[in-house]
């Protein structure tokens, strides 16, 4: 698809000036691949001031997005191809709820517009367009009286020119096996796997599969920006939206109005993504274990040990019994793996998997049925999510090619922390067969007074992102602030249950003012035993969320 080519006087005075004379080069710092001086820098001008020319022309949702009426929905059009950006264009789908002008604390007051908040929850892969929704909750009822609160399906994600890279009728595998320490003939059927995946997204995709990187990612962040008409962008990313966000305030700095990093991937460019994903799985161990230490508190509700080795047996005990007896048909070791790897993201989920395992090893697996079985019916979402995880994090830097370097760390990572090491070198794999060229990953740092000052939000204990990516983005980004939710590992702060987090957020959102350098808050409550969630809260399970 191609956009129409409108161009205004100012318009094309803009990109005149822009394009001869680049704002955002920083003093004293040398220049940027993909920065200023560069194709792709002069392109993303060009498509910047097409889009402020255009705008957005926000109505009613499509029924496939299955928003609530409240919600308008448009389209952004940028280049596939940033380098050619008069080239193929692709669409970007963008959601929107109109700021409320009301205070809850004090109806009464009129609060006045501060612009559109973009927010992108990470990934790669996952969608934001369900994000205005959350305006009606109580946490971010302020936000959302003074902005539009504004989501988007990145390029790649849903409807944005969806990538895929195998039939989603045979994505979703059930039961598999997940073993922590493998064999040698297992380790030879995944490489099969993993080549194949990669032909895959490459036969799908073609030529087209190369544009689909963080860099790219950042260039339509701004495109974005100019789309909605602000001349500065307020944003928020989560989890692997903070390592895009964090590319945009390098590349584009003056364009920043303020930014909030809510669990940050680690930006050192030495790190992304191969070193990343192994810290990562060492991160997810303990989060393990402060899930098995939960669980042993709670023995008189679960009956699962009252040691945090006890309750690791009962989980093996379980992972071999499925093993040899898959519940339902459908719930091997690598669905429970896939299941319990989501409560290492979010302790709401461990009351509802301590039950399920529990129920499990007493004679009922419907629980553990309802908790871990292939959604089918997300199958398509699934896949395609997977797809745009795997194109990004693999375009974005070099891997090992050479499989003996994956087996050698990941074999000797897993002695410390099998848990998650095997599942996520399985997840990547297709990296090292990968068929498109690969990025330079960005160098991310600002120079003294070059950006406003930012807001970072972090869990000591996060797995998915450890807390050494917050104080490498803190240093790397001079005049940002960090706050630190002390002893918790959710993956995710902003707006939660944390009041001292959200204080934070909202003073920093609403008034610009932040604290003081390094601020340090409780950890928010554990959560207590319950029953079982319902299936309809359930996620498509694996690692769909899990790049960062």
């Amino acid at each position: 698809m191609r956009a129409a080519a409108l161009y205004t006087a100012a318009g094309s005075l803009l990109l005149t000036t822009l394009a001869a004379a680049p704002a955002d080069s920083a003093p004293g710092l040398p220049d940027r691949p993909g920065g200023p001086g560069s194709a792709e820098f002069r392109g993303s001008v060009r498509a910047a001031a097409r889009a402020e020319a255009t705008g957005i022309d926000f109505g009613k949702c499509p029924p496939e997005e299955e928003l609530p009426d409240s919600l308008r929905c448009g389209t952004v059009t940028v280049p596939l191809d940033y380098a050619h950006p008069d080239g193929k264009q692709i669409k970007l789908t963008v959601s929107r709820a109109e700021a409320t002008g009301r205070d809850p604390r004090n109806p009464e007051h009129k609060v006045e517009r501060q612009g559109a908040l973009v927010y992108n929850p990470g990934g790669p892969g996952a969608s934001g367009m369900f994000f205005p929704m959350i305006g009606v909750i109580p946490e971010w009822k302020r936000i959302a009286g003074a902005y539009d609160l504004v989501g988007y399906a990145p390029r790649g994600v849903a409807r944005s020119a969806p990538l895929s890279c195998k039939d989603p009728k045979h994505f979703f595998k059930g039961p598999t096996q997940a073993p922590l320490h493998p064999s040698e003939s297992y380790k030879l059927e995944r490489i099969a796997e993993a080549k194949a995946y990669a032909r895959g997204c490459a036969e799908r995709s073609g030529d087209a599969l190369r544009h689909y990187h963080s860099l790219n990612n950042a260039r339509d962040l701004d495109v974005i920006r100019a789309a909605l008409g602000e001349d500065r962008l307020t944003f928020m990313g989560a989890s692997y939206g903070t390592y895009f966000g964090a590319l945009y305030a390098t590349l584009f700095p003056s364009h920043v109005r303020r930014m909030v990093f809510d669990s940050v991937v680690n930006p050192d460019p030495g790190g992304i993504w191969y070193r990343n994903n192994l810290d990562q799985s060492a991160a997810f161990e303990a989060r393990w274990a402060d899930f098995r230490s939960w669980v042993a508190r709670h023995n008189d509700v679960y009956d699962l040990g009252a040691t945090p080795e006890a309750v690791l047996q009962s989980y093996e005990k379980a992972a071999a019994r499925l093993a040899a007896e898959p519940a339902g048909g459908q719930v091997g070791p690598g669905q429970l793996q896939g299941a319990f790897l989501q409560a290492g993201y979010y302790d709401d989920y461990w009351p509802h998997r301590a039950h399920a395992l529990s129920a499990y090893l007493k004679g009922d697996p419907q629980p553990l049925i309802d908790q871990a079985a292939p959604v089918t019916e997300a199958a398509v979402e699934a896949e395609n999510g997977n797809a745009v995880y795997t194109a990004v994090e693999c375009n974005d830097a070099s891997w090992p090619t050479d499989w003996r370097v994956w087996d050698r760390d990941n074999t000797r990572l897993a002695r410390t922390a099998p848990f998650e090491t095997w599942d996520n070198a399985w997840m990547n794999l297709p990296c090292a067969y990968w068929q498109a060229p690969r990025q330079t990953p960005l160098d991310v740092r600002t120079g003294p007074g070059e950006l406003p000052p930012v807001l970072i939000l972090a869990a000591e204990r996060d797995g998915a992102t450890p807390y050494a990516g917050a104080l490498e983005l803190r240093r790397r980004l001079p005049g940002s602030a960090l706050v630190t939710e002390r002893g918790a590992g959710t993956h995710g702060i902003a707006g939660g249950p944390n009041q001292c987090v959200n204080a934070h957020l909202d003073a920093y959102l609403l008034t610009g003012r932040l604290p003081v350098r390094g601020t340090d808050c409780a950890p928010h409550p554990e959560p207590r035993p319950a029953a079982p969630v319902s299936r309809s809260r359930q996620t498509a399970g694996g690692k769909a969320t899990q790049g960062a």
